[in-house]
């Protein structure tokens, strides 16, 4: 079925703008002589994604495919508007096939979906289109990967090579194919947007600022709209389209912005798809890859008469404005596994000499991974320990939930308790022997000091979800995770231990589905810098309190982040858990350890 809004929003459109003539060239008209893919239309049934909503499909099939070869293919959001006399696709593709610019594609144009009613004459239809494209979480990306696809691969052999997976949106569709392969860069690779809506209908507008603090994804996107595009009470669409493109480049994409003399229509993005295409698919198969900003050289300031004119010019210093988050990672230093997939995995933890301790508490086992990332086994029959962290005295402490017990292992593996009757979430260990920690269920922040006596040092009043603690580098301040919310809450470390002055202080970006930050784990390098995992992806904020970056989690798709932590012999590899696996990276930054307290640079406003 053909999208009804996106007829009349582009209907509507035309008549408002001024007509400029794009006529459609030679690769848009039907060749002599060039062999003519196929056209299938059905329909997909009703899925988990989107309940009891059918969505209306069609598969091009070009007259070179080979079942016998995984096939490069290309989804077309809006699919009945690209089969349309206006963009022609399956022509393009018949022609650019035959001339060797495209490898054999196949096209999979698939329309938004309508939920059914009982009477068409007495009910309305609920219109998916916006619900579907619009949105910024990753349902849509997972409705084309657990539905779509797999619909369609019961047929034909299509590729898994997300350098083979491409991904077109008009209008609104424009966000829906960005964000999908924004979620899944695991799964598609190229992107292609005419008129895109990056506005404020569903919070689209934020994402330029969004990608310039992301770490990049191996993505490429064409991108094209007319400087007559709409302007509302969402934005003005060519300014967006600019601005997208504008974060695009700055974090290093291959990305390419057409603009023309045009409104909201597609005369112009009918009149561009050929060279569109050839530039989205050039250099195929070349894997697509990310790569890093170039760094941008200064005016040269005033000089005096008698200077060199040939001096090089001033540069921004590496990790500078430009790609901060390339500060902290590099690009051929990606993540590696550490040991095998276990039951459970949570809280790395460093000792003096950079090994890195992590907890399997489903299994009641402390493993241990030297600088190599060899991993052996530390201890058994652990009473699901977790919560690991190296104190000052060099044994290791944690948390043992079920027998609300605080107990520390020597290098032997030797058990001694610290502390019971307590129920310990996470632990900050101070170098005066002091032990912090977190009960979430009762929500209050505890110190254990160095005799073994226990008390409440702040109730979080105002935090709903207290999940994860760490003291700044100098140990003057401790910072408080709330997994319900956006912020992290910062207290300073009175004299006598106890907690005052407390505001919320660092402010996360927040998943879209969701109400709740999901922060589990928070760490801090020797700059001030906190790292908090999250649905996101690790958020790395200033030591002022503002999310800088927003580091990629080592395996895309949905599951989470949970526990990070530095280690390595130089403090300069960050450690995360996802799922039931452990990675590490090395990274530019420098952790900090609970005996030695560093002050931390004055930071820059």
């Amino acid at each position: 079925m053909k999208s009804l809004l996106l007829v009349l929003l582009l209907a509507v459109a035309a008549t408002a703008q001024p007509q400029v003539n794009y006529p459609l060239g030679p690769d848009s008209q039907p060749q002599a002589g060039v062999p003519k893919g196929t056209v299938t239309k059905l329909k997909l049934e009703p899925g988990r994604i989107y309940p009891g909503t059918p969505h209306d499909y069609a598969i091009y099939v070009p007259a070179q495919y080979d079942a016998n070869k995984p096939t490069p293919f290309m989804i077309f959001l809006d699919g009945s508007g690209a089969l349309g006399d206006g963009v022609r696709v399956p022509v393009v593709f018949d022609n650019l096939i035959a001339k060797g610019d495209l490898p054999p594609l196949i096209g999979i144009f698939v329309d938004p979906g309508v939920l059914p009613v009982a009477s068409e004459v007495t009910q309305m239809n609920r219109f998916n289109r916006i619900n579907e494209y619009d949105s910024l979480d990753d349902r849509y990306s997972r409705f084309l990967i657990e539905e779509l696809i797999p619909e369609v691969a019961k047929k034909y052999n299509l590729s898994k090579d997300p350098n083979d997976r491409a991904l077109y949106g008009v209008s609104t569709g424009a966000t829906g194919a960005f964000m999908a392969a924004w979620h899944r860069p695991d799964q598609f690779r190229r992107v292609m947007t005419f008129i895109g809506s990056f506005v404020n209908f569903r919070g689209a507008d934020s994402l330029p600022a969004r990608i310039r603090r992301s770490e990049p994804r191996p993505i490429r996107i064409f991108m094209q709209d007319g400087k007559n595009d709409l302007n509302s009470y969402a934005g003005k669409w060519i300014q967006q389209n600019e601005s997208m493109a504008a974060a695009l480049e700055f974090m290093g994409y291959d990305v390419k912005l057409v603009v023309g003399e045009e409104g909201h229509n597609m005369r112009h993005g009918g009149a561009v798809m050929p060279e569109a295409l050839r530039w989205l698919w050039r250099e195929y198969p070349k894997p697509i890859e990310v790569r890093e900003p170039p760094v941008p050289t200064f005016p040269r300031p005033p000089q005096a008469a008698n200077a060199n004119p040939n001096a090089p010019r001033p540069q921004m210093p590496p990790g500078g404005i430009r790609g901060a988050v390339y500060a902290i990672v590099s690009l051929d230093k990606p993540w590696q596994q550490v040991g095998e997939t276990y039951k459970s995995v949570a809280s790395p933890a460093a000792d003096k000499d950079g090994n890195v301790y992590f907890a399997d508490p489903a299994s009641n086992r402390i493993y241990k991974s030297d600088a190599n990332g060899k991993v052996t086994l530390f201890k058994e029959n652990t009473n699901g320990a977790t919560a690991l962290r190296v104190g000052a005295d060099g044994r290791l402490y944690a948390s043992q939930l079920a027998r609300k017990r605080i107990v520390s292992y020597g290098a032997s593996g030797d058990e001694k308790a610290v502390a019971s009757n307590v129920e310990a979430n996470d632990l900050a260990l101070s170098a005066k022997g002091e032990i912090y920690f977190v009960d979430t269920a009762h929500r209050t922040i505890n110190l254990l000091d160095s005799k073994g006596k226990s008390r409440v040092v702040s109730n979080c009043e105002n935090i709903l979800k207290p999940t994860a603690i760490t003291l700044s580098p100098d140990q003057s301040l401790l910072n408080v995770a709330d997994g319900n919310t956006k912020f992290t809450w910062n207290y300073q470390v009175a004299p006598d231990g106890s907690l005052v002055n407390g505001e919320p202080f660092h402010r996360l970006e927040m998943p879209e589905m969701s109400w709740m930050s999901g922060v589990e784990g928070l760490t801090v390098d020797s700059i001030g810098h906190l790292y908090a995992t999250s649905a996101l992806g690790i958020q790395v904020c200033e030591q002022i309190g503002r999310c800088a970056q927003l580091l990629n989690k080592p395996e895309a798709g949905t599951t989470p982040i949970a526990n990070i932590a530095f280690g390595g012999p130089a403090r300069d590899w960050l450690y995360v858990t996802q799922g039931t696996k452990l990675f590490r990276r090395q990274v530019k930054r420098t952790g900090v350890t609970a005996w030695e307290p560093v002050k931390p640079p004055r930071p820059g406003l």
